[in-house]
């Protein structure tokens, strides 16, 4: 199975800190790396990371930090993105025609999320979205931007950060069919929306969106300094993912 990482923004919020929003310091070790090393903890070695700002960079310190031994990388630029996420997601159809684990280059997570949704079965028309319910006084989750997600009897009924009717919280953490690419360019086309959201509601309106439920695991997204101080804190605590 290969993975998707979205690594193509800007990430202004934390742009005082370092050049490239994957590549700042969390716990001495950048973003990113965590984020590949929980991919590699679940036996994923064929990558490909979507690029845009900044992309020589980010794309040199990939080559140095992962030997072609270790990981398969492969990058694909995504010249517009300025963009919503989900042109980051659509720009890399071409490379993938098979299932494969899709990330953000800014979440960290316990790869144990990885495995729930390893062991779920997954049609061929269908994506799982590993959710957390955990809806009140959330630890790490920041309610002014998190993704939020409606769920009934293991479906995505609705998806979206304003979401006022809600029971999850969208971890960042999907295992997709190449339906999703066809989803995304219909969103793109049809509602001029280029979020992944937006092609995510598209299949759940189909019944093509499951959830999977996390069950307390840890995961943030490292969007801003509070959060980055957040992970911070909890990461020192100690893990034993690595």
């Amino acid at each position: 199975m290969k993975a998707l990482i979205i690594a193509a923004g800007q990430g202004q919020r934390l742009s005082g800190l370092c050049a490239s929003k994957p590549l700042i310091p969390v716990c001495k070790q950048p973003l990113i790396n965590w984020v590949i090393k929980g991919l590699q903890k679940v036996g994923i070695r064929e990558i490909v990371v979507v690029t845009g700002y900044n992309r020589e960079k980010l794309e040199e310190h990939l080559k140095a930090s992962f030997p072609p031994d270790e990981v398969d990388l492969t990058f694909i630029y995504n010249e517009q993105w300025q963009k919503e996420n989900g042109l980051s997601v659509y720009t890399a159809r071409p490379l993938l025609k098979e299932p494969f684990f899709l990330v953000m280059s800014d979440h960290i997570f316990d790869p144990a999320i990885l495995e729930l949704l390893k062991r779920s079965e997954l049609k061929e028309d269908e994506l799982i979205l590993a959710v957390d319910y955990r809806i009140r006084n959330h630890p790490h989750v920041d309610l002014a931007d998190v993704t939020r997600v409606k769920v009934e009897d293991g479906k995505i009924k609705n998806i979206g950060k304003g979401l006022d009717d809600h029971n999850a919280f969208d971890t960042g953490v999907f295992l997709c069919q190449p339906v999703l690419f066809e989803a995304l360019k219909e969103s793109q086309q049809k509602a001029r929306d280029f979020s992944l959201s937006g092609g995510v509601r598209l299949l759940a309106v189909r019944g093509k969106a499951r959830a999977i439920d996390i069950g307390g695991r840890f995961w943030i997204d490292v969007d801003d300094p509070k959060a980055l101080k957040r992970a911070e804190s909890f990461l020192e605590t100690g893990v034993s993912w690595y």
